[in-house]
């Protein structure tokens, strides 16, 4: 039968065809209604997809504040899949809208998609690079390498990196300063202990710096942080201290154990 519509309906934009991307499966709670604070506050902090951005970390945000919320007769995951679009703007938008209609059907479905796309295979191979080649600033301390070192991992929380291969790494990324505190921490050279070992180095070493720097030092102060020894403070690696008396892991193990020895 040939089509009897005029060329002014043939030409006009439908008004089917809009449904959203996400299916969000039945609830049988009566009254629900998600509020608008809750609404407000995923929109105060969106993701917007640009390279910069943290996708975990949105995730993970998206996920803490989504699994405080709890009503009778309503999934956590039909919650999320709800409230998802509301975490994301611009880039990241635009992307959800040009997914296929009613195509994301889970939350597992939508977190998948949602990394594949912003988070592809050349980037985790940049991020495994950045860990790989990771060097101590020349004008950061021991616990600002730790703590840039951390975020390393938490941005490609895939990395597939075992503990000691982390660990290792790190220690040869080092200033050699800081390399000999660590050392001293575990009583020998750290490449010959095992990864157990290594981590409570570093525990003990970041306590002790922690304790002699109760605020992080500002850019000024950095600046003219320079090579000194653990043990009197003196301008000198700690394996040239005269006041070690040539014993030198004996009186730098002693002079730590007043940071390291009692728990905070």
């Amino acid at each position: 039968m040939a089509d009897q519509r005029t060329m002014t309906e043939l030409l006009r934009a439908p008004t089917e065809g809009y449904a959203k991307e996400i299916v969000v499966p039945p609830i049988p709670a009566e009254h629900f209604k998600l509020k608008h604070s809750l609404i407000n506050l995923l929109t105060s902090k969106q993701f917007f997809g640009f390279e910069k951005e943290d996708l975990h970390a949105h995730i993970r945000y998206f996920n803490k504040i989504t699994s405080t919320l709890k009503y009778k007769d309503v999934p956590e995951t039909s919650i999320k899949l709800m409230l998802f679009p509301f975490s994301i703007d611009g880039p990241a938008r635009i992307w959800l809208n040009k997914e296929p209609s009613r195509s994301i059907l889970t939350w597992d479905d939508l977190v998948s998609k949602f990394i594949k796309h912003f988070f592809p295979p050349s980037k985790t191979t940049n991020l495994r690079n950045e860990i790989s080649n990771f060097q101590q600033r020349f004008d950061k301390t021991f616990y600002e390498a730790w703590d840039r070192f951390k975020d390393l991992f938490q941005a490609c929380p895939h990395h597939s990196f075992t503990e000691l291969h982390q660990l290792d790494t790190f220690y040869n990324g080092l200033n050699p300063s800081d390399q000999d505190s660590l050392n001293s921490a575990a009583g020998v050279n750290l490449l010959e202990r095992s990864a157990q070992d290594i981590a409570s180095a570093v525990t003990s070493v970041m306590t002790a710096m922690f304790k002699q720097h109760q605020v992080t030092p500002t850019p000024a102060s950095v600046k003219d942080v320079g090579e000194s020894c653990v043990t009197c403070g003196c301008a000198h690696s700690y394996r040239q201290c005269p006041a070690t008396d040539g014993n030198t892991f004996s009186g730098y193990q002693d002079n730590i154990q007043g940071y390291v020895q009692q728990p905070q």
